[in-house]
């Protein structure tokens, strides 16, 4: 079966054709037989040399033939015209074979993406014959067209072999990044007491004041009133800062996280029932950066008070512990395989400089033609590949740093 040219037409086509927008694989191409498409076969219950896709219409090439003339010099005879009854047969063994050279990434094509390529296959190999018997891959346009994709192809594999080799991490290097960076590890059960900035009360008149239609106040009612708010709001805070004050010491002194948050929101007019102190499991992503340092005290001691826009915060450190290497061992594979993955495709994608003559392509940032925005192709052009980006983190890596926490904490 010809094999070089149909991969390179269904990479620049059928893998397009399958990331356009909008188009879902059952809409690009829809059973033939929807009994057979809800019970298919197993793959593995058919054997490689059976015949999984039989193309009516289409030959098998056949070689030319070579005759030797009356004066003994050699002729190329045109091969033999297509009989009637022609047809191409691929067997499971050829198919998996092309499928896994169209393959993108880890995971073979599924079942819905086999289908597919089934389906477009027939069309394919049909057009690219009646194309050859035209004479079209002779011509000049076709030959720099296969540039583009054979480019492209060696592009896509390269990239391949980039993301193979940066995911073999060895296991020496996952246990010295584990020994090296213990901090990066440990995991912190903390206890939070939250004084919000403002009473509770005070928030509710700003709202209606919100709510009223206003009226244009006078100068010096507008002055009165700002110095107004202004004091009430220095004095408001003063008053809440004492607050987070007294509770840590108390909370210094051993009394109870819950009963010292509950009595924080009876005191700014916060309702809630039943305050929640102690945090969940964390590492030192867990917390705003502003938060950091409570990762930084022993067990049993409290952080001062943290304030920022959310309100005033007082930390104390239940438990530390360092998280066993076999549970960490696929984020720290993941970790360094990103930093593999970077630095090898690094080096091949600074390894060159370009230039453009804006004479010719004029000033970046125009649009092409067609209206197309800049930068991108037509639909027929082949697509450049886009550099493989490191992986996402396992289940259970290391979180992101959160958000600041919330001003009404459950």
């Amino acid at each position: 079966m010809r094999k070089s040219w149909l991969l390179c037409v269904l990479l620049a086509t059928l893998t397009w054709g399958q990331t356009q927008p909008g188009t879902t694989p059952a809409q690009a191409s829809p059973p033939q037989n929807p009994a057979a498409a809800k019970t298919p076969v197993p793959p593995a219950e058919v054997p490689e040399n059976a015949v999984v896709l039989t193309i009516k219409g289409v030959c098998p090439p056949v070689p030319k033939t070579t005759a030797v003339s009356t004066t003994g010099a050699s002729k190329t005879t045109a091969a033999a015209k297509k009989p009637a009854d022609c047809k191409t047969e691929i067997t499971r063994a050829q198919f998996e074979k092309m499928t896994g050279a169209l393959q993108q990434g880890p995971n073979p094509l599924n079942a819905q993406q086999k289908r597919q390529l089934a389906a477009q296959l027939p069309q394919l190999m049909a057009m690219s014959d009646a194309a050859k018997a035209k004479g079209l891959d002779k011509s000049a346009r076709f030959a720099e067209t296969m540039k583009f994709v054979k480019m492209r192809i060696l592009s896509a594999e390269l990239q391949r072999a980039v993301l193979e080799e940066a995911d073999k991490v060895p296991p020496e290097k996952i246990a010295e990044y584990y020994k090296n960076n213990p901090e990066a590890f440990e995991q912190f059960t903390l206890e939070r007491l939250f004084i919000p900035r403002y009473k509770q009360a005070e928030a509710e008149d700003k709202d209606k004041e919100g709510t009223k239609e206003p009226e244009k106040p006078t100068e010096e009612q507008q002055k009165a009133k700002e110095a107004a708010d202004q004091a009430n709001r220095e004095k408001g805070e003063q008053e809440l800062n004492k607050l987070a004050d007294s509770l840590r010491e108390r909370a210094a002194a051993g009394e109870d996280f819950a009963k010292l948050q509950k009595e924080a929101f009876d005191g700014t007019g916060t309702k809630v029932a039943n305050p929640t102190v102690t945090l969940p499991p964390m590492r030192r992503t867990g917390l705003p950066a502003a938060h950091a340092a409570v990762f930084d005290l022993k067990v049993g001691e409290l952080s001062a008070v943290i304030s920022d826009n959310g309100g005033h915060y007082i930390y104390k450190v239940v438990k530390k512990e360092l998280l066993p290497l076999d549970q960490v061992k696929e984020e720290i594979h993941t970790k360094l395989k990103g930093e593999r993955l970077k630095e090898m495709m690094d080096k091949y994608t600074n390894s060159f400089q370009a230039t453009t003559n804006e004479a010719y392509f004029g000033p970046a940032g125009l649009a092409g033609p067609g209206g197309r925005p800049p930068g991108q192709l037509p639909p027929h052009m082949p697509r450049p590949q886009t550099p493989p980006q490191p992986p996402a983190q396992p289940q259970g890596a290391q979180p992101p740093a959160q958000q600041p926490p919330p001003s009404k904490p459950n």
